[in-house]
């Protein structure tokens, strides 16, 4: 099969939007087209520093670009469905960070728009095409451990007192749940689905309204459970359990996994190793290439409908805590 090469977009000059950027050269069959800002200086020192070859100083010059083919959204996710409408409406593929929206009804919109205009649309949930994430659904594919009885993941980390920024604040869409729980939360849905039976969960809510540490138990049919931590004010193992009938998977630092144990009752432990150059931005940036060359509107991986199922889960499990942002 012929792959096109990809002419990327970047809105966005953050953090993550440097790594896409630096993981860009390690992606087959693409090219750093363009950047945009909120500011030319932004834009252009960005542009220097990841070798892009155009820089805009607003977002609305970057969708409007002819040159560009895809747009890779990378702004706090209160803006996502402002960002994703406007690329939709210039006639672009997007990527758009996770978490996708804010809430399942923004998701909707932006899911509905871009599939009556044929547009693909995908979130950028990268873990789900990790090598060793592959390795773990292949062992259990083959009936490594027998069957799926029990997922445990955890993510959170000790985050800096910064109530103005992003992390605490509920104008921004601030909170643990969104900003790192969606990792084991989706972790959860790759295994057992979208659909567990009962959701339980607990938070606590601290001085800026929003949710800093939370635990989550998902239960499935024939007894199978889900239990789920995130932190942004205390540290976590970070890692991902998978225990079956017939033995258990261990993935360290499961939401950038480079690395994947299996344990098989009574035998040796077998352990796949990643040794990629890259951070792991490129395995989702050259699905989107593939999706686009085969004329794909959304990725059989991450597809539309399993991201707006888990945001609804998200939704319910804020419900439970009765956190609702200010512009909700």
């Amino acid at each position: 099969m012929d792959v096109k090469v990809i002419r990327w977009g970047i809105l966005g000059t953050g953090g993550i939007a440097s790594a896409f950027a630096r993981d860009l050269a390690f992606a087959k069959n693409t090219e750093k087209t363009a950047v945009g800002s909120r500011t030319i200086e932004s834009a252009e020192k960005f542009a220097e520093e990841h070798g892009v070859s155009r820089a805009y100083g607003s977002y609305e010059e970057l969708v409007q670009d002819p040159a560009v083919d895809a747009i890779y959204i990378a702004t706090p996710h209160t803006f996502h469905k402002d960002n994703v409408l406007a690329c939709l409406r210039a006639g672009k593929a997007v990527l758009c960070e996770k978490p996708f929206t804010i809430n399942s009804g923004e998701l909707e919109e932006i899911i509905q728009f871009a599939r009556d205009q044929k547009l693909f649309l995908m979130e950028a949930m990268w873990t789900r095409f990790l090598p060793p994430i592959d390795k773990v659904k292949e062992w259990i594919d083959r009936g490594e451990i027998g069957e799926v009885l029990l997922v445990k993941a955890d993510f959170g980390f000790r985050a800096p007192w910064e109530p103005e920024r992003r992390l605490l604040n509920p104008a921004l869409g601030g909170g643990a749940l969104l900003d790192v729980g969606i990792y084991p939360v989706t972790f959860a849905s790759m295994i057992f689905g979208t659909n567990p039976e009962k959701i339980m969960s607990s938070a606590h809510i601290g001085e800026t309204g929003v949710d800093e540490q939370f635990s989550i138990i998902m239960s499935y049919p024939s007894g199978k459970t889900a239990t789920l931590n995130g932190a942004f004010r205390v540290d976590l193992t970070n890692e991902a359990c998978i225990y079956g009938s017939k033995g258990s998977i261990r993935i360290p630092s499961f939401h950038s996994a480079k690395s994947a144990t299996l344990y098989k009752n009574g035998e040796e432990a077998e352990t796949f190793k990643d040794d990629r150059q890259c951070a792991g931005y490129a395995f989702e940036i050259e699905e989107v290439g593939r999706c686009l060359s085969q004329g794909l509107i959304e990725s059989p991986v991450v597809p539309l409908d399993e991201s707006l199922k888990i945001m609804k889960l998200m939704d319910e499990i804020r419900g439970q805590w009765g956190l609702k942002y200010p512009f909700e």
